[in-house]
């Protein structure tokens, strides 16, 4: 269904949103001799990866009809309430999320959440363990996935074929989360039965990978909760981390939280890998 508004009014609405936000709210820094007090287009469109000139189509009504994923980047980048994200999908030709999908809303509070949290590792995951968002500290350490399309994305895929990343997983380390991904699609898709990214996601995974089809038959729905990791980085070696994950009321979202104990050799070798990774990941 499309919904038609005036002749450029996502363009308008998005210079609109685009204005209203000041850069140290968008977690970007702020310079004295700016000209104006909102985000400059090159910036939203790195904040939602998206390229420039597609923004600047977008804004002249050169393009009208961006995608459901533009739209959620969009939206996080922009950092918009629940009536202004229903808007922007009204105006981009898209119904609003409903009851029966996933709300991937990225809220501003949430994004001030991960922007607090610095150098921890945070990253941002849908009920189907799409990434949504990720920290720096979380790209530095676990890998960039910002340029990823597709099944490049999803936590599950990655893990059960074997998608290279940053180091491995200590064997019951990745016992234990074979089976937690697995009971939290279950326990997804009996929330939200007809959701098909989720659907397809399992459908996927049971057609290509072995392993996560005979889990799918053997392991009951649960909801995945706090874990403890034994991960090998390949810069820093072996180290075992505490993986949190808070359920954000009131959505799909779920925020991945890495820590170690202060003052152990874990610790270390934790904010080492984040120092590492973002040498890798600053360009020059």
């Amino acid at each position: 269904m499309r919904w038609r508004g005036d002749d450029n009014e996502l363009g308008t609405q998005l210079r609109g949103w685009r204005d209203r936000i000041s850069p140290a709210s968008a977690g970007l820094p702020s310079h004295p001799r700016r000209r104006a007090p909102g985000l400059r287009r090159e910036e939203v469109a790195q904040l939602a990866g998206l390229s420039g000139d597609y923004l600047v189509r977008l804004e002249q009504g050169r393009s009208r009809h961006p995608s459901v994923q533009v739209v959620q980047a969009l939206a996080r980048a922009l950092r918009l309430d629940d009536e202004d994200r229903d808007r922007l999908y009204r105006l981009a030709g898209h119904l609003p999320p409903t009851s029966g999908r996933m709300d991937r809303h990225v809220t501003p509070s949430i994004l001030r959440l991960v922007d607090r949290l610095g150098d921890t590792p945070v990253s941002v995951i849908d009920a189907a363990w799409e990434t949504v968002m990720q920290n720096r500290a979380s790209e530095a350490v676990f890998g960039d996935l910002s340029g990823e399309t597709g099944r490049g994305r999803n936590r599950a895929w990655r893990t059960f074929m074997d998608v290279p990343g940053m180091g491995r997983m200590e064997p019951q380390t990745r016992t234990m989360v074979e089976r937690d991904v697995v009971a939290d699609l279950h326990a997804a898709m009996l929330r939200l039965p007809d959701d098909p990214d989720i659907a397809s996601i399992v459908a996927d995974l049971r057609r290509d990978s072995p392993r996560f089809a005979e889990l799918w038959e053997t392991t009951p729905a649960r909801v995945r909760g706090a874990q403890r990791k034994t991960l090998e980085h390949p810069e820093v070696g072996w180290m075992t981390l505490d993986c949190d994950v808070l359920t954000v009321h009131g959505s799909d979202l779920q925020i991945v939280v890495f820590t170690a104990e202060p003052g152990t050799p874990d610790a270390d070798a934790l904010a080492m890998a984040v120092v590492v990774g973002l040498q890798e990941l600053t360009p020059g």
